[in-house]
């Protein structure tokens, strides 16, 4: 098989996987985006948090051109990036019980708040009881997952649930359990991931539906430029000196 044709199918499932989510996913983006608005629009703050390649997702939001200046990267350290040494800690750390509520305690996220927990399986003891403490701290909790992995998994956290039992909305990615989109000929494992496609899609769908409900009430989105174009570094600064409160990437 020409690599040409392998890549042709790759991008063919992942626009699928496109298509799919937003026709069978849109009530729960604009849920999603109408939460973050509500936050928003009260004063609350915005936090995002993956473990893993899940991390790629929750990153994707936080200080970038286009998006909300008030989204903050909530860290797990060992966890966010495979830049950990050994990479396999990351793994490991996210199966350890009691770890998530550590985190929340010493982070600036407090009733009234907005987390967006992103774990593709859902089913590590990390994202559930990241997902429990958050809610039970009076945080909004969005779910970023594949709920697929409920019903073909075994949850590993006590509970026996996974990420998408403790949350206020979900969105399911609809990727398959393994994560790989192609099979070929020669080739002994299934490769091809999409999830980081599929996933970063929806958190910015998901942000593109609160910008237009904040407008809807009359409220500028706290929206950052580009840097690299001309007057971005100065509206940055505009916007990140009247929500500084709200912003925690800078300290």
């Amino acid at each position: 098989m020409s690599e040409s044709k392998l890549a042709g199918q790759f991008f063919d499932a992942a626009i699928g996987l496109l298509q799919r989510v937003r026709d069978e996913e849109s009530a729960h983006v604009a849920a999603a985006g109408t939460a973050v608005a509500d936050t928003v629009a009260a004063g609350g703050r915005l936090f995002a948090f993956g473990a893993g390649h899940s991390s790629l997702a929750a990153q994707d939001v936080v200080y970038r051109a286009g998006g909300f200046a008030v989204m903050n990267l909530l860290t797990v350290p060992g966890v966010v990036g495979v830049d950990v040494m050994p990479a396999t800690l990351g793994s490991a750390l996210e199966r350890v019980d009691g770890l998530a509520g550590a985190v929340l305690d010493s982070s600036p996220a407090r009733a009234g708040d907005l987390l967006v927990i992103i774990s593709l399986s859902g089913r590590n003891a990390l994202p559930v009881e990241m997902a429990m403490n958050a809610r039970a701290l009076g945080l909004k909790v969005i779910g970023v997952t594949s709920v697929a992995y409920a019903t073909e998994t075994k949850s590993r956290h006590l509970t026996g649930t996974y990420l998408k039992d403790h949350c206020d909305i979900v969105l399911d990615s609809k990727i398959a359990v393994g994560d790989a989109e192609l099979t070929a000929e020669g080739i002994e494992a299934p490769f091809a991931p999409a999830s980081t496609v599929v996933t970063s899609a929806l958190m910015q769908a998901m942000m593109a539906a609160a910008a237009g409900e904040l407008v809807a009430r009359g409220i500028e989105p706290p929206l950052l430029r580009s840097g690299n174009v001309d007057g971005g570094t100065e509206w940055n600064g505009r916007v990140m000196t009247e929500y500084g409160d709200r912003i925690f990437y800078r300290h």
